[in-house]
């Protein structure tokens, strides 16, 4: 019988509880052992571990829609990677993260994180020795490389497209636009999907460089005198300081456009998980459950062309940009962002939304 533990790390979106009651449903149908630790690695750098032993009625299946993790990501000054390279203590965070694993006698771990969990997973690979470590992607940023989907992302824009719907009202009430920043880092793809979601009149994304005055003269242009103009907290002005959404808005009003701004913030995050969102946590967490039952390692699930199945940590991070992590040195993130040759990009053209100098 296998024993095998689940846990959450990284910002909460929807469709974590989801992916966690279909994991424990699926293992315990192979009469394997399933735990959770709690508070990721935070809960494993406690002594004893911090641990929840599953049943049926620890997550019931009406419960499993609800956004968060119900095994929680961390908590606020806790050691975990960024604190210990803070203070010099990677080395015994490290250690404390391997005996806590080889304490709680676990034949397989599953890692559900975003590129950041996923990142440093793969390059302190030394933790996991000894046990099948099985990554699951979520984010709403999806800024994972080699997968087409994460867990999350389809209810972040959901999220999204509800929140603008009902700022049009108002804009259209009183001839205004709103300047509404988004959530996704450095990866532009929650404004773009969102934003042809909602038809916005401009999406301004961190991969695609944009003129301000040109901004203006297409919103002076526009058919409507009303709007939504979706900017991606990645986004910088030359020369500005302050919230990218702050930017832009003073931009316009000083060339004479009424508008105001808009911040939907951790609403993106939450939210009943989609439908489209339950699919694929289904999808992730069999795959994982086959990879385990495989005897597979250092592996993350991933959908592509829409096939699920397993590719290499090692082709996840080097098939992404590899960049600094900004908050723990010496370590090394993988990206992903908008594909320059990306649909959605010239259908937003083709649709009249302003999305930067593409040509």
């Amino acid at each position: 019988m296998k024993r095998i533990g689940i846990m959450t790390t990284g910002g909460d979106c929807s469709g974590l509880n989801t992916v966690i009651q279909r994991l424990y449903r699926g293992a315990t149908l192979r009469g394997w052992q399933v735990i959770g630790i709690l508070d990721g690695t935070d809960g494993l750098c406690e002594t004893p571990p911090r641990i929840i032993k599953f049943n049926d009625e620890t997550l019931p299946i009406e419960a499993a829609r609800l956004a968060g993790s119900f095994l929680h990501s961390g908590r606020a000054h806790a050691l975990n990677f960024e604190t210990a390279a803070k203070f010099g203590k990677v080395d015994k965070f490290n250690k404390q993260l391997r005996k806590s694993l080889l304490d709680l006698k676990l034949d397989a771990i599953v890692l559900i994180g975003g590129n950041g969990s996923l990142s440093l997973a793969w390059c302190n690979k030394e933790i996991y020795a000894g046990l099948q470590l099985v990554c699951i992607p979520k984010t709403i940023d999806m800024d994972i490389p080699l997968t087409d989907k994460t867990i999350g992302f389809n209810t972040a824009v959901q999220q999204l497209t509800s929140f603008c719907d009902q700022l049009m009202l108002t804009a259209r009430s009183h001839h205004r636009w709103f300047v509404t920043q988004t959530m996704g880092r450095d990866c532009g793809q929650l404004a773009l999907n969102a934003g042809i979601a909602i038809g916005a009149t401009a999406i301004l994304i961190p991969e695609i460089k944009f003129d301000v005055n040109s901004l203006v003269q297409h919103i002076k242009s526009a058919p409507t005198d009303y709007g939504i103009i979706l900017v991606s907290e990645g986004i910088s002005l030359r020369g500005h300081s302050g919230r990218p959404a702050d930017m832009i808005s003073r931009k316009l009003t000083a060339a004479g456009i009424v508008n105001r701004t808009a911040y939907p913030e951790h609403t993106q995050r939450v939210g009943d998980t989609t439908a489209a969102d339950r699919i694929l946590a289904a999808r992730m967490a069999d795959c994982a459950l086959h990879a385990i039952a495989n005897n597979e390692t250092y592996v993350m699930t991933a959908i592509k062309d829409c096939e699920c199945k397993t590719i290499s940590l090692k082709q996840f991070f080097d098939a992404g940009e590899v960049t600094q992590d900004p908050h723990i040195p010496g370590v090394k993130t993988s990206d992903s962002y908008v594909s320059p040759d990306d649909p959605l990009l010239n259908i937003a053209t083709d649709l009249g939304i302003y999305i930067g100098e593409t040509k």
